[in-house]
């Protein structure tokens, strides 16, 4: 079913191209839609991740944490605590603190970001206000635990899907290009704050489950994206690597290293290919933007990410992804 809808899809484009570029040949017409192939593809696993991730956030906050008067950290731990004091509806709440988290979002990550988590943190909301998830238990390890990680795994699905639905993290990227401060430290200070009021307006006790809550929901989102940290380091090897190169410099404005390498491939005395090797180093929320760019140049480009824990100098803190 899956194949035959996005055939019809295709051939739809087809037909589309075709009436408005009469000139195009066959071989023009190949690429575009082996483009949109790609860019449907991306969409389809992006909206997927997108929907599990809100379906699972709306899990963890209905099922364990809204019931029993638990608060997290982040966009997410201010929206929980304004509903806890004043009993106002948490789905309005979600909208009306990660709103401008999102503005903040279009300008640093890019329009795509933006658009992507105007639809996730909408449609999280939507969840919590209309679908009655049960109340699976009252102990409040279990909350603290279970809660995080239900929370934690919706987080991290979003931001795989390549939107956020608590907007902090976006905050912590835009300071630290100010300020210079990492940007665990950053989330570290702003949850701090939030834990500090929670303990003040409600207990103690609630400011220790939170920070519970939050630590579970932390290791989560780790998980749940394979480990990326805060940046990025991608290394590409491509035949295309002049258009790699180009794409991430003009198309997504960052800076990249190039090294001179050889392919290591090849029976003795069989000269090796030499090749440009691609370096550059992304926000871990611009990784699927990235991947989708790289796949419409050269699909069976090779790339290795590694985690990095914080950068100095360079292009990322200086200015925001290009539109």
């Amino acid at each position: 079913m899956k194949n035959i809808f996005q055939q019809i899809i295709i051939e739809r484009f087809k037909r589309n191209f075709k009436k408005k570029h009469s000139q195009t040949n066959e071989l023009q017409l190949s690429k575009e839609v082996n483009r949109f192939k790609i860019r449907f593809s991306h969409l389809l696993s992006d909206s997927f991740f997108i929907i599990i991730g809100i379906i699972s956030a709306g899990f963890g906050l209905k099922g364990f944490l809204l019931p029993n008067s638990f608060i997290d950290g982040g966009a997410m731990g201010i929206s929980l605590l304004i509903s806890e004091v004043t009993g106002f509806s948490l789905s309005i709440l979600i909208l009306v603190v990660n709103f401008p988290f999102i503005i903040l979002g279009y300008s640093q990550v890019g329009k795509q970001f933006a658009f992507k988590s105007i639809i996730a943190i909408v449609g999280l909301a939507l969840i919590v206000h209309f679908i009655p998830y049960p109340l699976i238990t009252s102990d409040k390890l279990l909350i603290a635990v279970f809660g995080g990680f239900f929370l934690g795994a919706g987080i991290g699905m979003a931001i795989r899907g390549g939107a956020v639905i608590d907007g902090t993290e976006v905050l912590a990227i835009y300071l630290s290009k100010k300020t210079g401060l990492t940007i665990g430290d950053i989330i570290l200070v702003f949850n701090i704050l939030i834990f500090a009021f929670g303990a003040y307006i409600l207990s103690i006790e609630v400011a220790l489950y939170a920070m519970l809550t939050y630590m579970a929901a932390a290791k989560t989102v780790d998980f749940v994206i394979e480990g990326v940290e805060e940046y990025t380091g991608i290394t590409i090897i491509s035949d295309e690597s002049e258009k790699i190169r180009l794409m991430i410099t003009e198309k997504l404005g960052r800076g990249v290293t190039i090294y001179a390498g050889k392919g290591g491939f090849g029976k003795k005395g069989t000269a090796l290919k030499e090749i440009d090797i691609i370096y550059t180093v992304i926000t871990r929320l611009e990784i699927a933007r990235l991947k989708t760019e790289i796949d419409e140049i050269d699909s069976s480009a090779f790339i290795i990410m590694n985690s990095i824990k914080d950068t100095k100098g360079g292009m990322i803190k200086k200015r925001p992804l290009a539109k």
